[in-house]
């Protein structure tokens, strides 16, 4: 089923691992760094995407990433789980997972603007599609789960900009495909939510863009969890150490990566819902149907022989990429409370929301429960923390069952909220 090939892309990378610069520069520099080491796996079997897709990526789930060259009905391939392991992320931001919160933290700390291009520099203005739109024709989109009521895109940056300010805010969002060129999103309560219900009661659409296939750095700096008005994409600059290069949409006032593979442009349209889900989300448990907001694309532009890139939903990919900013996050509130902490770890048993371990080097009585008070003040989601000393690994979760099962007894250890 699976065939392994020399090159699956326009270049290949030349003089070994040690000569790649800027490895994860962007999406295909990234994948031909997964092939170089051996961990991208080459589908050349024609899959269905209805289901087989993600079914594949799951089995492979933090070995390889896949690239399927004949997906039914396309031309154009496509690829789950280029990050699925903490160490890619590391490798991404060239630094090992010990430093990855401390150097994602710095990078929240002192963005970087990015740097404005002009279209023909922008590889993904190669092809510009502004007439007879319709998703399904053009792209790979796949039917992940059973019960999801139709085809999702799970990988796609949600862009939007703060007409105020004009500082964009970037996050990730389900979106189901409704129609030949209306999309059906879930939109938490958050950043993007406050800017759209802005537009609405003003009774105007919110303008976005949606980015497919995007650098490893610029995919985990669209977690961050920033206050409101820091645009995420100039963390991404911060990580990489140099402007990430943004390109103006066609049909809106956004600015997207340069580099991608695919985008989408269109607006969140006020006062009206439509039917979305259920669908197969991160803690293994369907979401529901319900009516949401509903996009409608006004434009795709894409590179030359473009890659589309789906996450699949509940796997590690997902998870870390929603866990990793959260550590950081989770860091800097018990580091206000417990200046010694050492580390902390949102676990991947507890999806990387609910389980969060914290090493700490104790000085006072105390300091443990003030470490747990913290944690849960950080975050609704977490319901279980674990406080260990700061030989403990955070990391692995055999040190973390050792730890309770010698140093804990529940009648005076365990702090119930």
């Amino acid at each position: 089923m699976f065939g392994f090939q020399c090159s699956i892309f326009k270049y290949s990378v030349k003089g070994g691992l040690k000569n790649i610069i800027m490895r994860a520069r962007t999406f295909r520099t990234w994948l031909e760094y997964l092939q170089a080491s051996g961990r991208l796996a080459v589908v050349d079997k024609r899959v269905s995407l209805k289901y087989e897709i993600a079914a594949v990526a799951k089995k492979l789930d933090g070995q390889k990433a896949v690239y399927f060259t004949q997906v039914e009905d396309y031309s154009t391939p496509v690829v789950s789980g280029i990050c699925s392991t903490r160490q890619q992320f590391a490798e991404a931001l060239e630094t090992d997972q010990f430093e990855l919160i401390p150097k994602f933290i710095q990078a929240v700390s002192a963005p970087l603007p990015c740097r404005l291009v002009k279209k023909k520099d922008a590889p993904v203005k190669e092809n510009v599609i502004l007439k007879d739109i319709d998703l399904m024709k053009t792209l790979p989109i796949p039917i992940h789960h059973e019960k999801d009521s139709g085809h999702y895109i799970t990988a796609g940056l949600f862009i939007v900009r703060d007409p105020v300010t004009r500082k964009q805010n970037v996050s990730i969002h389900r979106l189901q495909v409704s129609g030949k060129d209306r999309l059906g999103i879930l939109i938490l309560p958050r950043h993007t939510f406050h800017l759209y219900k802005q537009a609405e009661e003003a009774g105007k659409p919110l303008e976005c863009a949606i980015v497919i296939g995007v650098d490893p750095i610029t995919l985990l700096a669209s977690q961050a969890s920033t206050p409101f008005g820091v645009d995420e994409l100039e963390i991404s600059g911060a990580l990489r150490g140099e402007p990430l290069e943004v390109v103006r949409c066609e049909t809106v006032d956004i600015d997207v990566p340069a580099h991608a593979e695919i985008v989408l442009e269109g607006k969140i349209l006020p006062q009206v819902r439509e039917p979305e889900g259920p669908f197969g989300e991160f803690p293994q448990y369907y979401g529901p149907r319900s009516d949401k907001e509903v996009v409608q694309i006004t434009a795709i532009t894409h590179r030359d022989n473009p890659i589309y890139y789906t996450i699949v939903p509940a796997g590690y990919e997902h998870l870390l990429l929603g866990g990793i900013p959260r550590e950081a996050s989770l860091f800097q509130s018990v580091r206000q409370t417990v200046p010694s902490v050492k580390a902390v770890h949102m676990s991947l048993g507890g999806t990387c929301r609910y389980h969060a371990i914290i090493s700490i080097k104790k000085r006072n009585e105390g300091e443990a429960k003030n470490a747990i008070l913290a944690a849960f003040a950080n975050s609704f989601d977490i319901k279980h923390v674990v406080v260990v000393d700061e030989e403990v690994d955070v990391f692995n979760m055999e040190e973390v069952e050792w730890a309770v099962a010698t140093r804990f007894q529940a009648d005076r250890d365990l702090i119930v909220i």
